[in-house]
């Protein structure tokens, strides 16, 4: 137990959590939404620095980041805990866990960094759960990384407050941002916060003030958000806010969790969102969970030509010279080289 950054006192033994949107009043003795940070003896403490759920060397492709560092190898590491409780969350296991999960295993910045170096990753990617309620460790973390010479990568629903992420934002280099819905309805029915807002503000921050390289995921899932009007809302508020080269992600929902009751999405509702958001002016749209369907792939926006072929996580061609299309020289906003890694595989 350590205690947390971003938290107000507000008498009477209460205190204020002000790290997410959510500002939990937390009572003495109790925890906020995420389930990780509670109230000692009115001061708010962190039950999860530290504490390692899962870890694993991922190709980087597989958070999904077609964008950065093609090829390269993710450290990737999660912990317990969310300030969701999206009712189809793939990881709930560990999403919905407090620090009683059984499974955790005590790790410091610097064994991350060492083990991240001894397997030859590009990254340390903080993924699985959602790595800003353990903020603490992954900012301590991330600052030993950039001294090493690592990038690190955050997979988020960036639902965090502005102040922490300004404090965390010169460490990161590149983030997928989960956006659940363009409906707020959504936010509070399934994923039980107000409303998706601060994850698009935090989207825009992360890019626009800081440079960081950003891909946005965009689930769809049938009946609650496969709209064509919040599909085309979305990518159009990519365009304006973000820019047309940001990488979109559209991806198949398989049942999960608390949402059982609802069949995979269709193809055909992933390829008519790839049509809308091109439509829309989006030049890199990718579809997610379907190996081998050809919306894995980058094409060149001015040519057409095929650029990166992938089945899966798995690049298999690879046609961009010095960050230009080889076939009519477009810039292509890739950021890195590619790395053709063979894995040594490890589990914990």
């Amino acid at each position: 137990m350590r205690e947390a950054m971003y938290w107000k006192p507000l008498g009477g033994g209460r205190v204020r959590c002000e790290l997410c949107p959510l500002r939990c009043i937390i009572d003495e003795g109790k925890r906020g939404s995420c389930k990780i940070r509670i109230n000692k003896g009115g001061k708010l403490y962190t039950l999860n620095y530290g504490k390692v759920s899962s870890i694993a060397l991922d190709p980087i492709e597989k958070k999904p980041l077609f964008h950065f560092w093609p090829g390269s190898c993710a450290f990737s590491i999660g912990t317990v805990g969310c300030n969701m409780h999206c009712k189809h969350c793939q990881n709930w296991e560990i999403s919905q866990a407090d620090e009683n999960f059984p499974y955790l295993q005590d790790a410091t910045p610097e064994a991350i960094v060492r083990l991240a170096k001894h397997y030859e990753c590009e990254s340390i990617a903080y993924t699985y759960n959602e790595p800003t309620i353990w903020y603490e460790f992954v900012l301590d973390t991330a600052k030993l990384a950039k001294k090493e010479g690592l990038n690190n990568i955050l997979v988020t629903n960036g639902y965090i407050n502005e102040e922490p992420f300004r404090e965390l934002a010169p460490y990161i280099d590149a983030m997928n941002i989960d956006i659940k819905a363009f409906d707020d309805r959504f936010y509070m029915k399934i994923a039980s916060v107000p409303n998706g807002e601060p994850s698009r503000r935090i989207a825009k921050i992360a890019k626009k003030e800081f440079g960081i390289h950003v891909e946005l995921t965009y689930l769809i899932i049938p009946t609650l958000n496969d709209k064509e009007e919040e599909i085309r809302a979305f990518a159009r508020w990519v365009v304006d806010e973000l820019g047309s080269d940001t990488p979109v992600h559209f991806s198949r929902f398989f049942p999960h969790y608390k949402l059982l009751n609802l069949p995979p999405t269709p193809i055909e509702t992933l390829e008519k969102a790839y049509k809308i958001a091109k439509e829309e002016g989006l030049k890199f749209v990718y579809l997610g969970n379907v190996p081998g369907h050809e919306g894995e792939n980058t094409y060149c926006p001015r040519c057409g030509r095929l650029l990166i072929e992938r089945w899966g996580f798995e690049v298999l061609k690879y046609n961009i010279e010095d960050g230009k299309c080889k076939y009519c020289g477009e810039k292509i906003p890739i950021v890195g080289k590619y790395q053709r890694k063979v894995y040594r595989g490890m589990w914990w």
